[in-house]
């Protein structure tokens, strides 16, 4: 099993994602449209998550379900990574600047919230990168 990781561009929280992936998709499930289609998506579809991240700092996930070929507007094809509407919350994670997806193995993942910690606000950027520094997260 295999994870990716994606910027969350444009949204500053947890709920800005949530709330546009509402508005865009309603009860189904939701999509992130991408230019390149994982090659190991068999890896990925072997219970894979998308792991966002929210300026600069992994805040939550949501499970992959399927890789679907899409056309798009300019007749070139498409993958669309088609997710689970439960965006669950994970333990902040600092994460650098990158473009598109990348993989990301389970074993550099953050773990889920507990229960009841889902509303709780990620520390500050810098104490975040000053924990990851000594390696603590």
């Amino acid at each position: 099993m295999i994870n990716l990781i994606k910027l969350c561009v444009g949204a500053e929280k947890v709920e800005d994602l949530i709330d546009w992936q509402a508005a865009r998709y309603g009860a189904g499930p939701a999509m992130h449209v991408t230019r390149m289609a994982p090659k190991r998506a068999e890896e990925v579809l072997d219970g894979g998550s998308l792991y966002w991240v929210f300026k600069g700092v992994v805040l939550a996930r949501q499970k992959v379900l399927a890789l679907d070929e899409v056309m798009g507007a300019d007749g070139i094809p498409r993958c669309a990574i088609v997710l689970d509407r439960k965006v669950i919350r994970t333990e902040a994670l600092p994460r650098r600047p990158f473009q598109g997806w990348r993989y990301f193995k389970p074993e550099d993942a953050p773990a889920d919230l507990a229960p009841g910690r889902e509303r709780e606000e990620p520390l500050p950027r810098e104490i975040q990168a000053m924990l990851s520094e000594i390696g603590l997260r």
